[in-house]
């Protein structure tokens, strides 16, 4: 009979920071220029170049670490870490090893970060991932491997580069998946990388090991080197759980190891026997001095914004808005900000909420835009469901009104005025009209009198048409229960 396997889970994630330089020099950073184009002799390597730290990568870290709540040392240092690799120019990496800037911190799994059909299932809920630490270093060249050769380019050499390193702490393929949702959402909200991953700018390996149920002791530590998509990571740990769990049960002995995984294949392969740090052969960087972070962390302090999981909760409390609705207003900053600008002085922000997520996004995605680039302003939409919401326009007359809006850029009230839509709400209008109505259909009046109540809606149905869709569709149900009422 088969054993029953625990799976411990670690994730290194390396992020590229938005610096307009690099780590160490004043090369430009680019995505997407022209091969070797931006480079010199310090990211080179070549001999006697000597590195220069960038203050905002520091600063950058820094504040990472303050949103993932680590602790920011007051001294950090940068050591060299010895490899030869062609992507590494020098024959070695610019890194931190036991200085880190950032030490501990977590990463809080909301429950939206999960795959969606997992998100009814989470056996974890309110469940935070621990980080081991945050460091600094400079990134390696990238590599292109054609049929017959391989190319080298050296732009992203030099690059400054986090690499959060969590601890073993994730127990599954979904909470993978939501450590790094929720993780890339609070670094594009701080502003410190756009942490697109298609881009390389946010780049995961996996450390994954198993162990029979009732026993302490992890399993051998595998690692999947360089995933390049959260949904890949997904299926990438799924497949080497399974792997090493079949191992085990033919009686394999597993070895620490370094593999890669080929999402076409959906399989991994083994690359290399991984290394042990002191493989690198550490050694304190003897160009760079240690960094007094106190210098710059009360500037760092007053960078940091408002996190996604402070955003839905102060929506929820504020604005009454679901915690899905919260959830989606609050997936990118831009969005939020809109929503805050849209919601503030609304008398209904459910209302306003409602307009954001299942028409003007919907809007905006099918015209390409992005929300900062709405042709329908924050106050404009206020305006719009302000008009709905007293009444002056139906909510399908509102739809009509909308769509002008997203084509002219004109505001609602002009358009509504433009088009005639302002609604009918006088009540002796109102009453006229459904005595006319009354007179015209007795059959229909003397079945409502008789007890069969769903004939109002005949009438209404009338009262609006001779309006012309003109009446207030409430006002019109309450002018005619009292004049049926008599």
């Amino acid at each position: 009979m088969s054993k029953k396997y625990i799976p411990t889970i670690g994730l290194e994630v390396h992020v590229q920071l938005k610096t307009r330089s690099k780590m160490f020099c004043s090369c430009p950073v680019e995505f997407g220029a022209e091969p070797n184009q931006h480079t010199c002799p310090v990211c080179l390597g070549f001999p006697g170049a000597l590195p220069v730290m960038n203050e905002a990568a520091l600063q950058m870290t820094a504040l990472a670490g303050l949103m993932l709540g680590c602790e920011i040392p007051d001294i950090c240092k940068f050591d060299r870490k010895n490899y030869f690799y062609p992507d590494m120019p020098k024959n070695y990496q610019i890194t931190q090893f036991d200085q880190p800037i950032c030490v501990g911190g977590s990463v809080p799994l909301d429950e939206f970060a999960y795959p969606k059909e997992s998100q009814k299932s989470i056996v974890n809920p309110g469940k935070a991932v621990r980080l081991v630490r945050i460091h600094l270093e400079e990134d390696v060249a990238k590599s292109t491997h054609f049929e017959t050769s391989s190319g080298i380019d050296f732009n992203r050499a030099g690059t400054p580069l986090m690499e959060i390193v969590s601890e073993p702490d994730i127990d599954s393929p979904e909470e993978a998946f939501a450590y790094l949702t929720a993780l890339q959402q609070i670094l594009v909200y701080g502003g410190v990388s756009d942490a697109d991953m298609e881009k390389g700018q946010l780049r995961c390996d996996c450390n994954i090991s198993v162990r029979p149920e009732g026993t302490s002791e992890l399993g051998t530590k595998i690692e999947i080197k360089n995933m390049n998509s959260i949904s890949g990571v997904r299926r990438a740990v799924a497949y080497e759980i399974e792997r090493q769990i079949q191992a085990l049960e033919r009686g394999e002995t597993l070895v620490q190891s370094t593999r890669r995984w080929d999402d076409a294949a959906g399989q991994t392969f083994q690359m290399r026997v991984k290394e042990s740090s002191h493989d690198y052969r550490y050694f304190p960087d003897p160009d760079l001095l240690p960094v007094d972070t106190r210098v710059f962390m009360d500037a760092v302090r007053a960078r940091r914004p408002e996190l996604p999981g402070e955003k839905r909760a102060r929506f929820v409390e504020r604005f009454g808005v679901t915690p899905y609705d919260a959830s989606v207003l609050a997936s990118e900053a831009a969005l939020a900000d809109y929503f805050d600008a849209a919601a503030k002085d609304a008398k209904k922000p459910k209302n306003v909420a409602n307009w954001v997520i299942n028409d003007l996004l919907s809007a905006l995605g099918n015209a390409g835009l992005g929300i900062g680039e709405s042709p329908v302003s924050p106050s404009a939409l206020n305006a719009l469901v302000s008009l709905i919401d007293s009444g002056v326009i139906s909510g399908k007359q509102g739809k009509e009104v909308f769509g002008e809006m997203v084509i002219s850029g004109k505001a609602a009230e002009v358009i509504v005025e433009e088009r005639g839509l302002k609604q009918e709400s006088d009540t002796g209008a109102i009453q006229a009209l459904c005595q006319q109505v009354i007179a015209a259909n007795p059959k229909a009046v003397a079945e409502y009198q008789s007890g069969k109540l769903q004939s109002i809606n005949f009438l209404k149905g009338q009262v609006l048409k001779l309006s012309q869709g003109k009446a207030n569709p409430a006002v019109v149900s309450e002018v005619l229960a009292a004049v049926l009422k008599g």
